[in-house]
Order: structure tokens, then C-alpha cells, then sequence
């Protein structure tokens, strides 16, 4: 054991930030790409990945769906971070005298009326970990940052303002992955199960698919189609439902899906997060 949890991203970043919440007693290991964050977990350098898989302002995150049915990994946890956005400046520094920030170009529309009402100029950055990062090499006093208060108390850089989003909404839902499943714990706010599907070419077979989750009163809270393989034919879909395998009505819906699927894998069951309830808000 490595006591070890893998992140795509620099230390500072909004996934650390999910590290940081939900397994606060592991040392964050930063990855370059989710590739990178699957192959530690599997290597033996880290015990679990933390992927991002949706954000409820900008949906799917790419790629990622691709990833999980091949990582050989197991879900075992959700997690959700509200990104609240934090401007950031060598210490000392006063809000009067930031000119310019930089920031990963999905914060920076988002900060939009902050930033016009100060006056301030912006800059989209490859990530805004790595400019909280940078910003000390730079010697200008008038230079910020945007990103996670985390960046700041990594970086040794200094608050000047919180909570700067136009809307405070945006929130990143993601999944804590490992080696095993485990399919023994009972969460206190009920279970999610999470697989993937690709359904028989005969007509109106996802039709017939999901007849089984309606029928038998399983929740499925989402369903997402992507291609595989490059071909418009084999379209494969992404689902996650309420319930657990071994719940009778869940067996059931489960059995009528695989009548009517080439392939069926599931990819975890895991306690459900009550913060899904509150995430969007």
C-alpha cells in the first residue's frame, strides 16, 4: 500500500481539492494526463484515481468515458467539488493593484463580472495550478491568478478575494477508482451502480432495454451514448442507476438489459454521495 491517491493536474488544482476532501488522510499524487492517473493506480504507485467525470456547467468531461471501461479499474466512490474561484497574488500584494490574471480558460468566463468591475485583464494559462505555480517566478506585483484557495496555501500566495464566480453553481462531480470492487458496503444515503452497454442491432432494442429499469422502479439518474471504435455503428452508453446488484428489482432490470445487449460491464457500486442533492445549487 502506498497510502497514495493519483490526479490529473498540478498540486493546487480543483481534482487535489477532491483528494484533499474526501481522502484528507492520503498523500495527493499528481498525474500529466488520465491515462497517466489510470496507469499509477495500476503500476502500484497509488491506491486509488480520482477522475472528474462530469461538470454541471460544462457536462461531460472528455475522454473519460472512453477511459473507465478499459482501466481495469473499480469505482468505489462519487465525489463532488463546488469550484469556488479565488484570486490569488504574491503577498503583500492589494486588490487595487492586480492589472492582469491568468487562469485555465474555463474559470475566466466565469469570473467575468469581477474581473470588469476591477478593471482587470485576463489570460487563459494551460492550468491554474501551474500559474499559481509560476506566479512567484514572475516578479510583477501586478500580476494574479485564478484558481482554488488549495493553489494559494500550496503556492505560499496570498487570498485577495473569494468566491468570485458569476453564478455559484458550477460543480465537478468525480469518481474514486481502484483496483478491486467492493460490493459489500450499504451507504447510509442508498447505492449508486455505474456500467457501461452496448446494445443488439435489432429495432427499438434501447427502447426495450430500458423498459426493464421502468418495470421494475430503478432509478437511472443517467444515460449517456458515445461512439467506439471510430464508427457511427457502435455506439456504446453510459449509465448510472440506484440501487445495488444484488437488490432484487436491480437483478431484474439488469437481467432484462442483457437480453438485449451485446455487452454489459459494470464499473463500481458505491455508496451514493448526498452531496449530488445539493450539487447545481
Amino acid at each position: 500500500m502506498t497510502n497514495r491517491i493519483a490526479f490529473q493536474g498540478e498540486l493546487g488544482a480543483y481534482s487535489h481539492e477532491a483528494c484533499a476532501n474526501a481522502r484528507p488522510g492520503m498523500e495527493a499524487l499528481p498525474c500529466r494526463t488520465f491515462d497517466d492517473v489510470i496507469d499509477s493506480v495500476n503500476e502500484g504507485k497509488a491506491d486509488l484515481a480520482m477522475l472528474p467525470v462530469e461538470n454541471s456547467t460544462y457536462g461531460r468531461v472528455a475522454d473519460i468515458h472512453r477511459l473507465l471501461p478499459e482501466s481495469g479499474l473499480h469505482i468505489v466512490d462519487e465525489a463532488f467539488v463546488r469550484v469556488r474561484i479565488a484570486l490569488m497574488a504574491m503577498p503583500g500584494t492589494k486588490l487595487s493593484d492586480i492589472r492582469h490574471v491568468r487562469a485555465h480558460p474555463v474559470l475566466l468566463p466565469q469570473a467575468r463580472k469581477f474581473l470588469a468591475r476591477h478593471g482587470i485583464t485576463s489570460e487563459a494559462a494551460v492550468d491554474s495550478a501551474g500559474a499559481a505555480a509560476e506566479l512567484p517566478g514572475l516578479g510583477d506585483p501586478g500580476q494574479g491568478v485564478l484558481a482554488s484557495e488549495l493553489a494559494a496555501q500550496t503556492y505560499g500566495l496570498e487570498v485577495l478575494a473569494r468566491d468570485l464566480e458569476d453564478h455559484g453553481h458550477n460543480t465537478t462531480r468525480f469518481l474514486i477508482m481502484a483496483p478491486k470492487a467492493d460490493m459489500t458496503r450499504r451507504g447510509e444515503h442508498g447505492m449508486v451502480t455505474t456500467f457501461v452497454f452496448e446494445v443488439r442491432n435489432i429495432p427499438a432494442a434501447l427502447y426495450k432495454a430500458m423498459g426493464g429499469f421502468a418495470t421494475n422502479g430503478v432509478n437511472m439518474t443517467k444515460l449517456e451514448s458515445y461512439m467506439v471504435g471510430g464508427v457511427f455503428t457502435a455506439t456504446q452508453f453510459y449509465a448510472d442507476i440506484e440501487g445495488h446488484p444484488d437488490d432484487a428489482n436491480v437483478k431484474l432490470a439488469l437481467d432484462e438489459l442483457r437480453y438485449f445487449t451485446n455487452s454489459l460491464k459494470i464499473l463500481g457500486t458505491y455508496p451514493r454521495d448526498p452531496a449530488r442533492d445539493l450539487a447545481g445549487e
